[in-house]
C-alpha cells in the first residue's frame, strides 16, 4: 500500500493495493517494536527516506486538519489499516485502558472509535490535557543524577558546588519565566532546550476522576495513542504523567505515523 504525491496539483493519491517506487509513505507491515524503558512502541506508517520535509509537512496537515475526516474514505481507510495491523500484533482485546493527548485534529478520536470495535465493552478511555503554565515543574533530582553529580574519568566531580548552584539558579529563573507565559509560547521556547527532558507536568488528567481511575488500575494493559510522532516529546510527557501515579501497568504506545530512528533515547 502506498501514497503518491503529485507536485503539480498538490494532490495525494492513495493506492491500498499496490506499492510503487514513488510512494511517499507506506504501511510498516509488522511494524517496528522498540523497547524503551520497558515500554513497547509500535507505529503504523513511515515516510520514505527521500521524501522532502515540505511534503511530509503537507501530508501531516492533510491528515490532521483537512476537515470532515469521516467523509474522506481514503483517510479513514488509512487509519483503519494501521489499527488492524496493530490488533494483529498485540491483540486489542487484552487492553483495559486507552489514553491519548487532547488534540485539535480528528485523527485520535477516529482512531479511538475504531479501536472500540475490537475492545468493547471493557476498554476505558481518558484524555490528558495541557496543564496550566504555573503548574509546570522541573525534575531537578533527575538532572542532578544525570549531569550535576557525575564525575570525570579520574573520579573527580565534574562540577564544583558553586557551578551546581549557578545551574540551579538558572533553572529556577527559567521556571519563573515559564510560569508567566501561555502554554503555546512555552512549547515553542523549550522544544529545543537542553533542559527539555526535565521540564515536567506539561500534561494533566482531564478530570480528577480520570486520575483516580488510572491510579486504581494496576498490573493491566494500557494503550497510549497519538496521531503523529516526530520528536517523541508528547509521548514522553504522557509516559511521565502516567508513571508518576502508577508504575505497575504494561504500557504500549501506538502512533499512526512514526519514525524508525525514534529509539530509547527519546524517552526518559
Amino acid at each position: 500500500m502506498g501514497i503518491t504525491f503529485y507536485d503539480g496539483n498538490k494532490k495525494f493519491v492513495f493506492d491500498f493495493e499496490h506499492d510503487g517506487a514513488t510512494d511517499i509513505i507506506t504501511l510498516t507491515g509488522n511494524g517496528y517494536k522498540v523497547k524503551a524503558f520497558g515500554h513497547c512502541f509500535y507505529y503504523g506508517y513511515e515516510f520514505s527516506d527521500d521524501v522532502p520535509g515540505g511534503v511530509r509537512t503537507e501530508f501531516i496537515k492533510y491528515l490532521k486538519f483537512t476537515g470532515g475526516l469521516k467523509n474522506n474514505p481514503d483517510l479513514t481507510d488509512f487509519i483503519k489499516r494501521a489499527v488492524d495491523a496493530l490488533h494483529k500484533k498485540i491483540d486489542l482485546y487484552d487492553y483495559d485502558l486507552v489514553i491519548m493527548p487532547e488534540s485539535s485534529s480528528e485523527v485520535n478520536d477516529y482512531t479511538m472509535r475504531y479501536i472500540y470495535r475490537f475492545a468493547q465493552p471493557k476498554l476505558q478511555e481518558m484524555q490528558l490535557v495541557k496543564a496550566l503554565p504555573v503548574n509546570i515543574d522541573f525534575d531537578i533530582k533527575a538532572y542532578e543524577k544525570q549531569y550535576l553529580d557525575t564525575t570525570l574519568e579520574n573520579g573527580r566531580p565534574r562540577y564544583t558546588e558553586k557551578q551546581k548552584e549557578e545551574v540551579k539558579n538558572s533553572i529556577q529563573a527559567m521556571l519563573d519565566d515559564i510560569h508567566k507565559k501561555d502554554y503555546f509560547t512555552i512549547a515553542k521556547d523549550v522544544k529545543k532546550s537542553r533542559f527539555r527532558p526535565y521540564i515536567t507536568r506539561f500534561l494533566t488528567f482531564k478530570t480528577k476522576e480520570d486520575e483516580e481511575l488510572c491510579a486504581q488500575i494496576r498490573k493491566q494493559n494500557v494503550l497510549i495513542i497519538d496521531d503523529v510522532t516526530t520528536s517523541g516529546s508528547t509521548l514522553n510527557e504522557i509516559l511521565r504523567t502516567l508513571r508518576f501515579i502508577n508504575k505497575d501497568n504494561k504500557i504500549t504506545i501506538f502512533s499512526l505515523i512514526g519514525r524508525k530512528d525514534l529509539m530509547a533515547d527519546s524517552f526518559v
